[in-house]
């Protein structure tokens, strides 16, 4: 249960918000229904993983019909360059300086640790504003009954895979349904089994749709998909068995052996697209599409481990690096949206926006900003969909990572600063790269604009709290504020 005063909070949000709407509109705008939401989040897909990126070898169909129905952003960031940490600042709006959940961290018996009760989530947010909510997929802040249970995160719904290490495997022995365990009776986390994972969470999806198509919704959907181990179903992965030059993976590097790696990655992503498209194809049979904003997007970079070929897919293309760093491919994610009538098709934008910003984004779309809360660190991108109104930038975006070396990373316009190794050197310099020029981060200028880094070094130290939980010596030495 939340803290009296924040349920008094979200309460009196949504008072106000009744009491706004009945003073202030007409019988027929009354009638009219607020957007439903489906935010549809990839796990560890590269950047140039989805055709309308740039990918060649996968197929995503469906995903490029979505780019090319909507705007695709050329110049956006997740929360962090792992789970975890990016899914509390896209369901927070706090960048990784503020946000409670910094890296990822286990807890026992299963989960990760829990975002706090206090803590205001979008789904709150869109609750208090009549929207029912459902997360499907996989979770990681909270275990089940602890305060970052979904269930006391503003979600009505929940089922899939509460824990992330869970997660590393597509035939498990259970999901959560709600806060009950659903044995999956075949499935023994071997290479194959009776129930693939995200089968099941593509029917709940559905379902939810089907089951709330009378009543605005919000379903937030963090696919486990593409992160490894490598598995899927024989159906999809003879689509592209025998294309290409297959080694057997040995296990070698984590997770699952597995025969035929690149396929099945492969074949991976494109069911993956396959369930978007489902979802897309409902969303027209129940005259829902007109009146839906959909997004997609992937948390993070791409892995290096586990079988997947990273230089065979040019998962990447020219960023730099991977999953778990700060340089633009362990961060920089496909984004897209689409809303019909709205947002003009086959648009494309190289605003500079990350995970932060889609809280005040979605509560300006569904018209409660003024209900947006004031200590995020967001800021709307909704001129930017729309093209009415003047977008308000950002003078910067901060991410810092206690993990990996310890890593800080600034973008400010077009200079990109990176700090990495602060574990074993609280003075490591910092780097800067010029992205318009240089977007494969190849030539450090920080020797040429002096001026540059040290303002962005006062970025670095300002931008954050030092935090109890997530303790980053090298940085809360020099932090200003309180701990957070």
């Amino acid at each position: 249960m939340k803290h009296p005063s924040r349920r008094k909070f979200l309460q009196t949000v949504g008072a106000t918000s009744a009491a706004i709407a009945i003073g202030g509109c007409s019988l027929k705008s009354l009638q009219k229904r607020k957007p439903n939401i489906i935010f549809f989040m990839a796990d560890d897909l590269g950047y140039n993983e989805v055709g309308c990126y740039g990918q060649q070898k996968i197929r995503t169909p469906h995903i490029d019909r979505l780019a090319a129905e909507g705007v695709r952003f050329i110049q956006s960031y997740s929360g962090s360059p792992v789970c975890a940490p990016s899914r509390c600042v896209l369901l927070t709006g706090k960048h990784t300086g503020h946000a409670y959940i910094r890296t990822n961290r286990e807890v026992k018996p299963e989960g990760q640790l829990p975002i706090p009760d206090e803590t205001l989530t979008i789904a709150e947010l869109l609750k208090a504003q009549g929207y029912v909510t459902a997360a499907i997929g996989k979770w990681g802040l909270g275990p089940p009954g602890s305060e970052g249970d979904p269930l006391n995160q503003g979600f009505d719904h929940f089922f899939g895979y509460n824990c992330q290490r869970q997660a590393h495997n597509y035939y498990p022995r259970y999901l959560w349904s709600d806060r009950q365990k659903v044995n999956l009776p075949g499935n023994d986390r071997g290479l194959t089994g009776k129930f693939y994972a995200p089968d099941l969470m593509e029917e709940e999806a559905l379902n939810f749709i089907r089951d709330n198509k009378e009543k605005p919704f919000f379903l937030y959907y963090p696919t486990p998909v593409p992160h490894v181990a490598l598995q899927v179903p024989d159906d999809s992965l003879q689509e592209y068995l025998g294309l290409w030059d297959d080694p057997p993976y040995d296990g070698s590097k984590g997770y699952l052996p597995n025969e035929h790696p690149r396929a099945t990655y492969a074949a991976m992503v494109t069911r993956m697209d396959r369930t978007l498209g489902r979802m897309m194809a409902l969303l027209k049979e129940l005259d829902l599409d007109e009146n839906t904003i959909v997004f997609f997007t992937s948390d993070n970079g791409p892995t290096y481990v586990g079988g997947y070929d990273l230089d065979f897919f040019d998962g990447n293309g020219p960023l730099r690096s991977r999953k778990g760093f700060v340089y633009e491919g362990g961060i920089r994610v496909p984004f897209i949206v689409r809303w019909p009538g709205r947002i003009k098709p086959g648009s494309e934008t190289e605003h500079i926006t990350a995970f932060q910003d889609v809280m005040p984004t979605l509560m300006e779309l569904v018209g409660a900003a003024d209900q947006t809360p004031e200590d995020i660190d967001g800021i709307s991108f909704v001129p930017t969909l729309t093209g009415k109104g003047k977008q308000a930038e950002h003078e910067y975006l901060y991410m810092e990572f206690p993990s990996y070396g310890g890593q800080q990373m600034v973008r400010m316009g077009d200079w990109k600063a990176v700090r990495k190794n602060l574990f074993k050197d609280p003075n490591a310099p910092i780097e800067l790269y010029n992205l318009k020029e240089d977007i494969g981060e190849t030539t450090d200028v920080a020797d040429q604009h002096p001026d540059i880094v040290e303002k962005i070094r006062e970025i670095m130290k300002s931008a954050r709290t030092p935090s109890r939980a997530f303790p980053f010596p090298a940085l809360d030495n020099a932090a200003k504020g309180a701990v957070s």
